[in-house]
């Protein structure tokens, strides 16, 4: 698939190269590619755009004295439409003696720039791109004839930029100097490799020279860590969630200071070089050798926070020894302290304004739904200064990462977010009180396309001196390494693009565009202006082998190198100095208060309060004269077994376990006011009045002790508000209890629920009509199923009503389109099936059971007592 070239060395020794190109497979017409052969750096042919349906192209290119021939494929205008592109029948005439296979050496930067600058070249003209593209100066110029022009227009911009600031020195010497460059650059040949390569070289040197003079880069130190990359497979670390696991940690590297960072010779001095642990299981010894991860610095520079763990190699088995935990040490290296220990992972520690820390721990307990090796859950979690009083303080039943603090003292995170969805599709920033109340997704939860727009967000940050965070665009199937990007919470969420800029958009984003793992960890300056780490040449297959290094990046395409160790990667610069407290929001829960221990469990109500002011209130229409009388309160269970279909709980695959709390009312003014167990993650359905739902969530919320919800409407918009003249009728009221549903939906339970409907209505009639192949509605035995399912089970399948496709689905619930509504089982039930009628409740049960995604197992355990109908309530809510 493009993008993506090939290097063949050819020493000069080769004459003529002929191949025939083409593409011999695309989506629907959508995508189109060019194909370009480019010898030491210079175009030498070119395929125009060609699509699917185009004929191929026949190629002759004379390629006497090339001693690099690049052969590369870009996408087109309309970006990538899953093509097939092929160098078919190539040939080399050869000069002389056939060339002997070796091991090319590694390119130089301008190299890889120029190869870079050719693969970026096609998208650059792609009006897409342009418009997502968080400054113009970034893209190829259609005046660029290569990387040489780039680099210095794009200094030329910067140093205008620098000039307009306050505080900046003088610039004139620099102004000449990129003056007298740029005139000998316009005198230059592009095909003269050599003569380019040195020019590039001293623009380079003079960029540095710019660049440093930034008055943003008022600080003497910086503090990062340094750690192994990880090997291309899953099983070894290259994955969103496994890259966390203790186990998985590469022994070396360390928590660094890099003093005179900007200077020609940085020093990297190892904090902890003579610091032994003060505390706990560790104590008397040092942290080596062992793998870091996650710092973090308090507001005052004065004390840094980190993950580390021993490594011990027991892979997938979770011990003290093989797990991360949080430690905390002064900013000199004294008085290290370790805060965490135990047999989960603990790490991502992020300071709050009101005291306690912030943090990332398997404590809430589970397994993600669509692996094949045991993958936990881990979510926000808050302690005290010492380590004491960890609180859980998201219910949340997948995995969540990177908290940090913005600038109106909220928590923004990376959620992954898939109740009935694909695995793939929704993992990107979320906002929520320091509390943990009322986590809402900032943008991309909806997305309708996982191509050309990122699969995931993380390491989220908020910008200085704006509403905007800075993030790296990262892929579900690696590492957090990718392209950065600007998200703008203020634009509308489109389902698309729109909050999202392309702040280094020569990388393509990973997995949805199949771009590499080159940025990461990028600590904001300003909009414009970013530490970051980066490796020009880094891809998951290199593993180990990448190199980040810590850059100065811009929005100008501008990048710096301040330091890189040629032994081991950089990860997570952070300017050594004090900055501001973001305001201390007021806590409202019960649980983790500052100054104040958290009452035991048995002593905190077991409800809190939730409100709803207008469910007709959506993003999409309801069906005409639709009356909703009341709400479905559906609790999402947490995975208990570690692989993925083990069990499968329904038709679905991949999908969570469930079961239905009840109902409450919902008044003739839309508004709904009602109690809801505290610490479970719930979801609603929107049901009318024949008690078939409408509408359903595709996410889960949760409420904490002493907390109340509000929301404004059904899938409301997160930036609109409505002003109500009264009072909503529901909330005039005391708030309505949760009244249970019937037998077989807490727990849930096909055997339970809808076998007996069966048995009473369909089975004999269906066994008088066996031979004109009426379908077997009896349980059967399903010792004899693989799934322990029942017969009739699979008999409905084709009936019934179910989200299936583990990677992807619809997003979003459209209503009245969904669940009973939108099966035939119920469309037939409700015309009439011969002369039967259901009861009441008999029919109820089926609705039920079919807008509950028509599972059969409401627990992930005792599957053979769960087929005969006995209750088997989940191990973990």
């Amino acid at each position: 698939h493009p993008p993506g070239h090939f290097l063949v060395a050819l020493n000069g020794g080769s004459r003529r190269f002929t191949a025939v190109v083409g593409i011999d497979d695309e989506v629907n017409g959508n995508g189109s590619s060019e194909f370009e052969v480019v010898g030491d750096g210079k175009l030498l042919w070119a395929s125009g755009i060609l699509r699917g349906r185009d004929p191929a192209k026949k190629l002759e290119v004379d390629v006497s004295g090339v001693k690099m021939l690049d052969l590369i494929v870009t996408v087109a205008g309309d970006g990538y439409g899953h093509d097939h592109t092929d160098w078919a029948d190539a040939k080399l005439e050869v000069i002389g003696k056939r060339p002997k296979a070796f091991t090319p050496p590694e390119p130089s930067e301008y190299e890889v720039v120029q190869r870079q600058f050719g693969n970026f070249r096609g998208r650059s003209r792609d009006p897409r791109y342009q418009a997502q593209a968080y400054h113009a100066a970034s893209l190829i110029n259609e005046k660029d004839r290569d990387a040489v022009d780039a680099l210095l227009r794009r200094m030329g911009v910067l140093l205008a930029r620098l000039r307009t600031m306050e505080g900046v020195r003088d610039l004139a010497p620099e102004q000449a100097a990129l003056a007298a460059l740029q005139a000998e650059n316009a005198k230059g040949n592009p095909a003269d490799h050599e003569g380019r390569q040195a020019l590039y070289g001293r623009a380079k040197t003079l960029q540095r020279r710019i660049a440093l003079a930034n008055p943003l880069l008022n600080f003497d130190r910086i503090f990062f860590i340094k750690k192994h990359c990880y090997p291309p497979s899953e099983g070894e670390g290259n994955h969103m969630c496994d890259q966390y696991f203790g186990f998985m940690a590469l022994p070396g590297g360390g928590l660094f200071v890099l003093e005179n960072p900007f200077s020609d010779r940085p020093v990297a001095r190892d904090l902890l070089a003579d610091a032994v642990c003060e505390n706990g299981r560790l104590q008397g010894k040092k942290l080596e050798p062992g793998g870091f991860l996650s710092p973090e610095l308090s507001y005052d520079g004065k004390t840094l926070l980190f993950a580390w763990t021993e490594g011990e190699r027991t892979k997938y088995r979770w011990t003290e020894r093989s797990t991360y935990h949080l430690f905390q040490v002064n900013a000199d290296g004294a008085h290290l302290r370790q805060l965490t220990d135990g047999p989960v992972n603990d790490f991502d520690p992020c300071w709050m304004p009101n005291g306690r820390i912030l943090f990332i721990s398997e404590r809430r307990g589970g397994f993600g739904r669509c692996h094949g090796r045991p993958v936990p859950t881990f979510t926000l979690h808050t302690m005290n200064p010492d380590g004491g009083d960890i609180v859980c303080i998201s219910a949340h039943e997948t995995n969540e990462w990177h908290p940090s603090i913005d600038h109106d003292g909220m928590i923004i995170y990376t959620r992954w977010d898939y109740v009935d969805r694909g695995f793939n599709q929704a993992h990107h920033p979320w906002i929520t009180t320091p509390d943990g109340r009322d986590a809402r997704a900032i943008q991309g939860n909806f997305a309708v396309n996982q191509g050309h727009r990122p699969h995931m967000e993380m390491d989220v940050r908020a910008i200085p001196g704006s509403h905007k965070y800075v993030a790296t665009a990262a892929g579900h199937h690696g590492q957090a390494y990718g392209s950065i990007v600007i998200v703008d919470p203020k634009q509308p969420d489109d389902d698309a693009m729109q909050p999202v800029k392309r702040f280094t958009p020569e990388i393509r984003f990973p997995e949805s565009e199949g771009g590499r793992h080159v940025y990461g960890t990028a600590w904001p300056l300003s909009e414009e202006f970013h530490l970051c780490v980066y490796d020009a040449q880094a891809n998951a297959r290199r593993g180990i082998r990448n190199r980040f290094g810590i850059h100065l990046v811009d929005a100008f395409g501008n990048k710096v190198l301040l330091y890189r160790d040629p032994k081991i990667s950089c990860l997570s610069p952070i300017p050594l100095r004090p900055r501001g407290v973001p305001p201390v929001l007021p806590h409202v829960t019960l649980v983790g208060r500052p100054g104040q221990p958290t009452p035991p469990k048995d002593q905190l109500p077991r409800t809190s309060r939730v409100g709803v002011v207008n469910v007709y209130e959506g993003l999409l229409p309801w069906p005409e004269g639709t009356r909703i009388a009341s709400l479905r309160i559906v609790q999402v269970l947490p995975k208990t077994t570690p692989h993925a279909d083990n069990p499968r709980v329904g038709y679905g695959r991949q999908k969570n376990a469930r079961k239905v709390l009840g109902t409450v009312p919902v008044e003739a003014d839309g508004s709904a006011w009602f109690e809801l167990p505290v610490d479970v993650p719930v979801y609603f359905q929107a049901l009318d009045q024949q008690g078939l739902a409408v509408q359903s969530m595709r996410s889960d919320t949760y409420v904490h002790p002493g907390e109340t919800l509000l929301c404004q409407g059904c899938h409301d918009s997160r930036t609109a508000t409505t002003l109500s003249e009264r009072q909503p009728l529901a909330m005039s009221r005391v708030p309505s209890q949760v009244k249970p549903d019937v037998d077989g939906s807490n727990p849930f339970s096909y055997p339970r629920l809808v076998q007996p409907v069966l048995d009473r209505n369909c089975v004999p009639c269906h066994i008088k009509n066996k031979d004109k192949r009426a379908p077997d509605l009896a349980a059967g035995d399903p010792r004899k199923n693989p799934n322990r399912w029942h017969v009739s089970y699979h008999s409905l399948k084709g009936h019934a009503f179910y989200f299936d496709n583990a990677v992807f689905t619809v997003p979003r619930t459209i209503p009245g389109k969904f669940g009973a509504r939108a099966s035939k089982l119920y469309q037939m039930l409700a015309k009439g099936h011969h002369d039967l009628t259901l009861s009441p409740e008999d029919l109820h049960r089926i609705t039920l059971w079919l807008d509950c995604n028509s599972d059969f197992f409401g627990a992930y355990k005792n599957t053979e007592a769960q087929a005969r109908g006995e209750i088997v309530q989940p191990a973990l809510e």
